[in-house]
């Protein structure tokens, strides 16, 4: 039986490399995801283990708020410094000096970076990192010593198009925007790269001139410990002298929070590409199943005679699994060789969009190896278990029979199945609609992942009608062929609906995406509509803080009226952080809260804090509410109103000078300006634009633009969304071309008797091409419409963010003329070859 097995699968190799396809992209993607994903902690992991010292001096609770030392105005003194170093657990204490919001220009003035990793800012003082070696290292030129000088990363050099020597063009977060620095060197992390980030290095006196103001003082200090002395021991002889406000940590600790802070979002990257990769497996595995049915009922004759010889039910069965684990195992290397390419891939779209992954980091490691060959070889056992056990099934006599092919059972059982399962499916989602235990959309995906599987299961009934329209336009069209594609498509319902079913999940889910990001649009549109009442808005491209010259130089346009600024930042309240808005005077003239309570002018130590935040905390008006910043600041706020949520300020709104109050550096994060009236919108605009053009960092939008913005984020993550989920569309092409191919070789006979009775070949041709179409058809429009529903549902159980109802209807129609595509690409092969079949060889055939 072994022998036999394995003769078969050399036989019929055609037949199955399709399937073999399936798996393999299936496989692929998964092993892309995996090392992809691996080579992005390895990368972090890199950096963060390279460049951490064996202690730090920081502002006490710092990692709180997962933030640097640089967002408070508190600092060190060098005093602190010599006194830390004389210590003799400790060998050096280097100050450490750290800027937040610098941006990098280009030599032609345009912006370098900015959009996604951060740009790191920072003094070089030689300070080793925990394996005694330089966090960083040297690639060309020297390390910066003197002001004015600084060194770049070696891809922040490139995209600026500098070279040692010349003056680099940088963007300030404090005063005057506009800054110059000779470049004197390029480096990178000790560790594999920078991930992207763009890397900004001073020296230490050139450090203070920009971000302290000149004054010899640090944000933190870098502590070494003496030989023989542990971490522990290191903190512990520095607690000593730390000032009040301020606590010594060791390096793992640091390391530690780091690696947790990144990991939150990594592990959010490596989920969703996950995600993508389950869905292309799953689809692959319904055209496993398909595959093997059709093989099966096929070689039903063959089956039986072995049965007639002697081979048990078992043996059958096992035979037929046994295809399955020989085609599994090669499918699945040659996915994991391609998944290795792919996550080289993966890591290219990943380095285009700012997030850079060190390529020597993308290796195929034991653990993504070993979960590729568990996932390919386990879901094509699982596919082919059903088939294979039906083949154990077949009689002995069923080899006298002319006919080789079973005739199939009634659909009532497996209908009735799946009423009860839709059902099940729709109980979930009213829970999700009304309110049940839980996330409301929780039981939305719930019944999205019961209805998906039960419609592929159950396809050929709920599809019958799609089918019947198709014969009905098709032979109103094309006459007698199109009469016969429809019937082809109708006379094993089962077969069709299976095949369809792949590319249904694939649109399910794409038709989804497309309600909530039309719903997301639309939510925007009517936000923009009632709360941007400025007629203008300026923010930076990566919604960090910049320098309030921006708003002076702004202010000083002609025909403007107003200018409203805001300077949001973060704050702890007990155990939780939260974000605080500081609001000048002229945003009260500008917006107009929608007050529950109270008031929403504020003065001194007052507070409006939105309807949300008050039902979290249990706050109301004239409750006290104290909160805490870097460095052991704090604030005691009395609530004196009580708002609707609004994105036009956070969720606890102070007086703008109160930030000072607690050492946070004067920022801008938001402008709302006014026009005078009687002002040009044109003019002025184009004024402001001038007058913002020599910081590019920011952005001046009109409410049209704004909303532009938004809406051009949304369809990034939109269009990559549709790259990814085109992968289970391929699949599902791959299985329409199998289930054609399969269905050309079964009616070999009945080809030959068309083409005898005067079928040509291109009638011939469009017959198979029809056929496909009306199975793309059908999965398209069982896929849109389970789609629209569930992202109905989705937007519905979401509805306080999504507060209006979009409809991506262009998208759908693009939707199912691309699936008319589809369907005849993937008919090209199979209608090409039944059109060569030689006429007198396939009458004869049997």
């Amino acid at each position: 039986m072994i022998k036999l097995t394995l003769r078969n699968l050399l036989a019929r190799k055609v037949r199955l490399v399709m399937s073999g396809l399936a798996i393999v992209l299936g496989v692929a993607f998964l092993s892309g995801v995996l090392v992809f994903s691996n080579g992005l902690s390895s990368t972090f992991d890199g950096i963060i283990n390279g460049s951490t010292p064996d202690g730090v001096v920081r502002p006490a609770e710092s990692d709180s708020f997962q933030a640097t030392p640089a967002q408070t105005t508190e600092t060190l003194t060098p005093a602190v410094a010599r006194e830390l170093a004389a210590l003799p657990e400790i060998e050096r204490a280097d100050g450490d000096v750290v800027g937040i919001g610098m941006s990098l220009l280009a030599s032609d003035g345009t912006l370098v970076g900015g959009t996604g990793a951060p740009t790191l800012a920072f003094n070089f003082n030689g300070a080793p990192n925990m394996a005694g070696e330089s966090p960083m290292e040297l690639t060309s030129g020297r390390w910066p010593d003197a002001p004015g000088e600084i060194l770049l990363d070696d891809a922040a050099a490139e995209n600026g198009d500098y070279a040692l020597g010349d003056e680099v063009l940088l963007l300030a977060p404090f005063g005057e925007p506009e800054r110059s620095a000779t470049l004197v060197g390029t480096g990178e992390f000790n560790g594999g790269g920078t991930a992207g980030a763009t890397l900004m290095v001073f020296s230490t006196q050139g450090a203070q001139d920009l971000f302290l103001e000149g004054r010899d003082e640090y944000n933190q200090i870098t502590l070494t410990a003496a030989e023989g002395v542990t971490q522990e021991e290191l903190v512990a002889a520095a607690d000593t002298v730390v000032p009040g406000g301020w606590e010594a940590v060791t390096g793992d600790q640091v390391a530690d929070e780091s690696q947790q802070a990144i990991g939150q979002f990594l592990d959010i990257i490596s989920t969703f590409l996950l995600v993508f990769a389950i869905i292309a497996v799953i689809v692959g595995g319904f055209i496993i199943v398909n595959t093997f049915t059709i093989l099966v009922a096929q070689r039903s004759r063959e089956l039986a005679l072995l049965r007639a010889l002697g081979a048990a039910r078992r043996q059958v069965t096992t035979s037929v699994l046994l295809e399955a684990v020989v085609l599994a195992i090669v499918a699945s290397t040659i996915g994991i060789g391609l998944g290795w390419l792919l996550s080289r891939g993966l890591a290219a779209i990943f380095r285009a969009a700012g997030l850079d992954i060190a390529s020597d980091a993308l290796t195929l490691g034991g653990q993504a190896i070993l979960v590729s060959y568990a996932v390919g070889i386990g879901v094509t056992l699982v596919a082919a278990y059903l088939p294979a056990r039906r083949a154990g099934k077949v009689a002995p006599v069923a080899a006298m029979r002319l006919d080789s092919t079973p005739e199939r059972g009634s659909l009532r059982r497996r209908t009735i199945i799946g009423g009860l399962l839709l059902a099940l499916g729709a109980g979930a989602a009213v829970l999700g609609v009304v309110g049940g235990p839980g996330p409301d959309a929780l039981w939305i995906g719930v019944a999205a992942v019961i209805w998906i599987l039960t419609v592929a299961a159950i396809a050929s009934v709920v599809g019958h009608p799609v089918l019947a329209l198709c014969r009905s336009l098709f032979g109103a069209v094309f006459g007698t062929t199109g009469r016969l594609a429809g019937e082809n498509a109708l006379r094993d319902p089962r077969r069709t609906g299976a095949t369809a079913s792949a590319l249904m999940i694939g649109l399910a889910l794409v038709s989804t995406i497309g309600v909530l990001a039309a719903s997301l649009n639309a939510s925007v549109d009517d936000l923009v509509d009632e709360e941007f009442t400025s007629d203008y808005l300026v923010q930076s491209s990566n919604f960090l803080p910049f320098s309030t010259d921006v708003g002076d130089r702004l202010a000083e346009v002609d025909g403007v009226d107003l200018v409203s600024r805001q300077q949001w930042t973060a704050a702890q309240l007990g155990e939780d952080t939260v974000l605080v808005a500081g609001n000048d005077s002229a945003f009260d003239e500008i917006y107009e809260l929608t007050m529950l309570e109270g008031t929403q002018q504020v003065s001194g130590n007052e507070a409006v804090i939105t309807e949300d935040f008050a039902a979290d905390h249990d706050l109301g008006v004239g409750s006290q509410l104290m909160l805490s910043f870097l460095a052991g600041k704090g604030l005691d706020l009395t609530v004196v109103g009580i708002a609707e949520t609004s994105v036009a300020t956070a969720e606890i709104s102070v007086p703008l000078d109160l930030l000072a109050t607690v050492d946070i550096p004067r920022q801008d994060t938001n402008l709302s300006i006014t026009l005078a009236p009687g002002a040009d919108p044109t003019t002025v605009g184009d004024a402001l634009d001038e007058a913002a053009k020599s910081t590019p960092i920011v952005a001046v939008n009109d409410k049209e633009e704004f909303s532009d913005s938004i809406r051009g984020q949304v369809n990034q993550l939109l269009y990559m969304i549709y790259g990814l989920l085109a992968l289970a569309i391929v699949i599902a092409v791959i299985g329409i071309v199998n289930t054609l191919g399969l269905s050309v070789i079964e009616r070999t006979r009945e080809i030959g008797l068309l083409r005898a009775i005067g079928m040509s070949r291109a009638r011939l041709r469009r017959m198979i091409t029809l056929e496909s179409v009306a199975i793309a058809i059908l999965g398209a429009v069982l896929g849109m419409v389970l789609g629209v529903l569930i992202g109905v549902l989705l937007r519905e159980s979401l509805k306080d963010d999504l507060t209006s109802l979009g409809l991506p209807l262009g998208s759908l129609a693009v939707f199912l003329g691309i699936s008319i595509v589809v369907g005849v690409l993937a008919a090209v092969i199979p209608a090409i070859r039944a059109a060569r079949l030689n006429v007198l060889a396939a009458i004869a055939s049997e």
